[in-house]
This record gives C-alpha cells, sequence and structure tokens, in this order.
C-alpha cells in the first residue's frame, strides 16, 4: 500500500482552487469514521490533454489519518520520468482541530530514484515526503502539478482506495479539445457532467460521503461497489512513437511495430540453434531443447527506460549479455524459434490482473509478456521470465484469462489456459505407527501438480536450515523429531512435485480411562472456519480451483481395537464438494478425504452460505475414533 493513493488514481490532478479549508476532525460524519483508518476530506484531480504527445494535472487531497493504521497513507509519494515533471508542490500538516501544524519546504521532500526491487535499469523517480504527528488523529494536504511529454494513458480514478478507507469528497475532471478522440469506462451508476467550455469539452465525475469498508475475507476487489473512471487516448505520440489505441487490433499493431527487426540473432548464436536441434525430430521436441537453453542460459532483469519500458531489447543484444525483461526474454525465445523454423507470437498478459477487456483497449490492463506457440494440433504457452516452470506451465496468475496476442496483422485476443481443479491437485497418502503412549511415527508422501506445484515449489529452493525449520512449523502434526525429508520433480518438463518427510510425533492421542481418542484427520484439516461478514459488498472467490485427497493408514497401538469409527461424510455445495471415508482392516484404520474447490467469483450474498459449507467441513475434519485396550 506504500504508493497506492498515488499510483492508484495514475497521478491524477485538478487546476481549481481547494474549497475545503476546515479539517476539524469533530465535524466528519459518524457514519464515515464507522471502520475507516483515514477519511479522504477533499480530493480533486484535474487532467487537461494539451494535444497527442502533452498534457497536464493538478492534483489535490486532503485526508484525515484516524489511528495508526492508517499511517501507511500518511505520504506523498507521486512518480515522474524524463518525460514528465512535477512542480509547484505544497503540503501541510494539521491536528485533530484542523490547527495548522506545519508546511514543509522543498528541503523536506526528496527526489529520489525509483528502483523497483526486481528492475535494474528504470528512469522512474519519486517525489516522496512522509508527513510525521505523533498524536492521532492528524490531517495531511498537499498539491502539486505534473507535465507530460508523451501520452500513452489517462490517470484512472477510483473514490475508494481500498479497504478502512471513507470519502467525503473526491472528484475528477478530464479537458480536452472538441475534436481529440479519446473514451473512457465507469463503474455502474456513476453520472458522467459534460460541459463544454469555450473550444474545450470537460468530462466530470464525483462522489461524495462514501462510508469505509471493513476488510473482507476473500475479496476479489472493490470495483462492483467503488465508483471509478478508466480513461484512454485514441491516437497518441510517446518517446518518438506513435500509435493508435481506439482498439485491440490497432494496439498490437503498434506493439508489432516497435519490435520490427528485433528477432535478428548473431552467427554464433544461430550456429548454436542449429546444433542444439539437429537431432530433434518434432517441433515439440525442438521447443523443449530451446526453452530449456532459454532457462539454463538467461536470467530476468527488468527494463524500464522509456519506449523501453514497451519495446523488447534485440535478440541480439540478450543472446551477448544473457539477461532481459519479460519482453526481452520472450522477443528472444522468439528469435531462437524462428532460427528453428517455428512460428511464435508474443502475448501481452495482465500477470494476477482480471482478463483483458475485450471491447475497451488501453495501456494498463497488463504488466507482462510471454510467448505463445501456436502449433497444428495444439498451442504452447511459455513463461520465459522462470528458470524453473515446466514447458507449457504458465502459473496460476496468468492462467484462464484473455491476453492480447501480437501478429503482424495487429492484435488478436486469445485465452490463455485453465487449470481445474482435478489439474491442480494434492495426492497425500500418510502412514501413521501409533504407540501407547500417544507418540507416532509418521510417514507422509505427497504429490503436487500445476498451481499446487507452484505454490509448494519454492520449498526446493531453500537452504536446508531455513527448509528444516519451515517443515516443522507448517507440520499439521506436531514434530518431535524430523527424520527425513525430501522434494523431487523427477520430470523437469512437467509440473509435478514429490515430498517426502518422516518423523517422531509429539502425542497425537489422548486418555480417557482405559480408552484413546484420535482425531482421524492428522494431515488437512481445517482448522478454522472463515469469518463472518454481515452485509458483505465484494465479491469474492478462492485463489484457484483444486482437489485434495488424502489417504491416512493408522497402525493401532498393540493391545488396542477400535471400539468407535466415525460414519462416512459428504458435503456438496456450488463452491466445492467434501468427503470423508472410515473404514477399518485388521490392526489398521483407513481414512480417505477429498477436497474439492471451484474459483469462480460469487456475488457477496452468496458469502454466508459459504461460510456454512466450511463449518460443516470444519466438523467434519473434528471427527474422532476411539480405541479400547483388548481383553
Amino acid at each position: 500500500m506504500r504508493y497506492y493513493l498515488s499510483l492508484a488514481l495514475g497521478l491524477t490532478a485538478f487546476n481549481t482552487a481547494f474549497a475545503q479549508t476546515d479539517y476539524d476532525v469533530a465535524k466528519i460524519p459518524e457514519s464515515l469514521k464507522k471502520d475507516a483508518v483515514v477519511v479522504i476530506r477533499n480530493e480533486e484531480s484535474f487532467f487537461d490533454v494539451k494535444g497527442l504527445g502533452a498534457a497536464k494535472m493538478d492534483y489535490k487531497v486532503a485526508m484525515t489519518i484516524l489511528n495508526k493504521a492508517g499511517d501507511q497513507y500518511g505520504e506523498m509519494a507521486e512518480v515522474y520520468d524524463k518525460f514528465s515533471s512535477i512542480y509547484n508542490i505544497k503540503a501541510t500538516l494539521y491536528d485533530a482541530t484542523g490547527k495548522k501544524i506545519k508546511d514543509y519546504k522543498s528541503s523536506d521532500i526528496k527526489d529520489q530514484s525509483l528502483i523497483s526491487d526486481f528492475s535494474i535499469f528504470e528512469d522512474n523517480r519519486l517525489k516522496l515526503l512522509k508527513f510525521v504527528s505523533l498524536n492521532y488523529p492528524y490531517t495531511i494536504e498537499y498539491s502539486y502539478s505534473q507535465d507530460y511529454n508523451g501520452l500513452l494513458s489517462f490517470p484512472s480514478w477510483h473514490d475508494l482506495k481500498g479497504f478502512g478507507v471513507s470519502v467525503e469528497k473526491s472528484a475528477y475532471t478530464i479537458q480536452k479539445a472538441k475534436n481529440y478522440k479519446m473514451r473512457y469506462l465507469t463503474s455502474r451508476n456513476l453520472q458522467t457532467d459534460s460541459v463544454l467550455n469555450g473550444e474545450k469539452i470537460q468530462y466530470k465525475w464525483k462522489s461524495t460521503n462514501v462510508a469505509a469498508l471493513a476488510d473482507e475475507p476473500l475479496s476479489t476487489g472493490i470495483d462492483n461497489i467503488a465508483a471509478w473512471v478508466k480513461a484512454s487516448p485514441n491516437q497518441f505520440e510517446y518517446d518518438g512513437s506513435a500509435g493508435n489505441f481506439d482498439n485491440w487490433k490497432n494496439f498490437g499493431s503498434w506493439l508489432y511495430t516497435l519490435n520490427l527487426g528485433g528477432n535478428k540473432l548473431p552467427e554464433t548464436t544461430r550456429l548454436m540453434v542449429q546444433n542444439l536441434i539437429k537431432d530433434a525430430k518434432t517441433p515439440k521436441e525442438k521447443i523443449k531443447i530451446l526453452y530449456n537453453h532459454l532457462q539454463q542460459n538467461t536470467r530476468y532483469v527488468s527494463v524500464q527506460l522509456g519506449i523501453g519500458g514497451f519495446r523488447p531489447i534485440l535478440a541480439e543484444k540478450v543472446a551477448q549479455v544473457n539477461y532481459g525483461d519479460c519482453k526481452a526474454l520472450s522477443n528472444y525465445m522468439k528469435a531462437l524459434l524462428n532460427e528453428a523454423g517455428i512460428a511464435s507470437n508474443l502475448i501481452v498478459i495482465g500477470n494476477d490482473m482480471p482478463s483483458l477487456n475485450p471491447d475497451y483497449s488501453s495501456m494498463g490492463q497488463a504488466n507482462h509478456m510471454i510467448l505463445c506457440v501456436p502449433l497444428e494440433k495444439d498451442t504452447t504457452f511459455l513463461e520465459c521470465t522462470s528458470q524453473y516452470k515446466p514447458m507449457g506451465f504458465i502459473g496460476y496468475s496468468n492462467s484462464d484469462r484473455n491476453v492480447l496476442m501480437v501478429t503482424e496483422n495487429g492484435g488478436k485476443i486469445v485465452h490463455t489456459p485453465v487449470y481445474n481443479a482435478k489439474e491442480n491437485y494434492q495426492i497425500r497418502k500418510t502412514k501413521i505407527i501409533l504407540a501407547e503412549d500417544g507418540t507416532a511415527d509418521s510417514e507422509i508422501r505427497s504429490t503436487y501438480a500445476n498451481a499446487q506445484f507452484e505454490e509448494n515449489f519454492p520449498m526446493t529452493l531453500m537452504e536446508p536450515v531455513e527448509l528444516r525449520k519451515r517443515i516443522i512449523e507448517d507440520s499439521p502434526i506436531p514434530v518431535a523429531a524430523l527424520s527425513s525429508y525430501k522434494y523431487l520433480q523427477a520430470d523437469k518438463t512437467v509440473p509435478v512435485l514429490t515430498e517426502e518427510i518422516n518423523f517422531k510425533t509429539n502425542p497425537i492421542l489422548t486418555k480417557g480411562g482405559d480408552k484413546l481418542f484420535l482425531v482421524v484427520n492428522q494431515i488437512n484439516r481445517r482448522e478454522s472456519v472463515p469469518l463472518k461478514v454481515e452485509n458483505r459488498k465484494t465479491y469474492f472467490a478462492v485463489p484457484f480451483s483444486y482437489n485434495d485427497d488424502d489417504e491416512i493408514n493408522y497402525i493401532l497401538p498393540k493391545g488396542y481395537n477400535v471400539e468407535f469409527i466415525p460414519k462416512d461424510i459428504t458435503i456438496t455445495s456450488e463452491f466445492g464438494s467434501y468427503s470423508a471415508k472410515f473404514s477399518v482392516k485388521d490392526n489398521m484404520i483407513v481414512y480417505n478425504r477429498t477436497q474439492t474447490m471451484n474459483n469462480k467469483k460469487y456475488p457477496p450474498e452468496k458469502y454466508g452460505e459459504y461460510v456454512d459449507f466450511y463449518k460443516k467441513i470444519y466438523q467434519a475434519d473434528k471427527q474422532k475414533a476411539v480405541l479400547a485396550k483388548t481383553l
């Protein structure tokens, strides 16, 4: 959330006088304090489009920080680059009564490089001011102007900035010449006021007295209840490049043009490719060989320099330095495949973002690039930034979404692969040898695939000491002594990981008289129920569909038999299904548990049913068997 206010707004602005100056917290309606850590007292943004490649914004905001949890909003953090400049910054701090405490000076504002954690080449810079107050509540106010020389996108606007933020007043204005072409989308029922001002048109949106939302578990976002505006130019100019965003076809044409001539490889690399694939008999074999070469010989480094944020580094350059960002590595892989006689297409995608809107093309809906290799009988998508993902596995944060395929004929919306619940599986078999003192020897064998492979794969990269610590901490059964553990991806070409863990447990049996009690599900047990949310507002979903199959075989302590075992349980709902089966074979309890979940997005009114579904699973996972001493 550190830069959320500035980045989520896209650096919006206004050029009118700020009307509100009385920031007495006592005058905030109680309805706006409920569930809030921050109240936006007034926010005004004015974005003035000067031409195809120029614009100016003026922005001013005042917000009251109600308590320490709101301190993350108590700063100005505004981003600019060599195509924009920020100036005329003013900032003031007020106490709870609205009395001015401090006007900040230019020397208080840091001007620093904004180097992302994953980037070594980036020309973004940051104007940063952290407001500090030892007393709560307090109010901050700041304003600035920003000029743009190059215009790929317009600022977006949300009245609600997240959970725990309420709004007294927020307004957004876009001004443009009458003959300037642009498009915009708004949230449902948001009124758009259009005003003719001489030779210019102003589009205005506003929001008042919006209560804060308490944090809602599993939320897919607040766009279904917040007021918002997304706007985009049709034609644009940026860093010596011009294009048209009026549809995805033209957007793709611009990206294709940017990369013309970028697929050439050095002669030594071309010879290397031919040598690598000389014995390959099928296109799939060639792709596998070249993708393996890419993973073993390149590394990911972000590059965000002007148009370089959109144009891939030349394949020839990547071949020399062996690194690049997602665009560069995808383009390099494309060049390798081209040398092998295999056509491919760059894919613009929103990693961990919603699908591209097929009816509204704009910058800002995507943040990543991968590669698509259409073959005669199937299509392979390649995630070129990962040194570990198997060929064709792009990860669940890239799956099941509309993306833009860049072709010589322009952009085309296509859909990435869907990993369904049965494919995102966990299969686990556990053997637990029980002792009369309640302890046990446990052997766990697990197999994870696709999304669950992706979740667990980081374990293979951990240092042994840290890995051992993590296994003990994460074990659902209390570990007395960890004997051995192993993680193995036997076939590097498929997203499947196996896990083997052996350990001595602390007591898992409880004693009552001459009987022993065993919670039968010791491994994959639901330990809590999702919190109930009255009058929920936002849609919800689990992160991904999955299927868990667990089998536990309990070897009974010597001299004991099973006196009671629970009945089989089946639970079904639109969210998923659950079953638990209990049986006794000789001196062994066999427990089978299966849970399947769907990651469909559900409306808020369904959340109570979802909680009830999990309450049943929680209760089913607590079922106990009773062991009695044999006579």
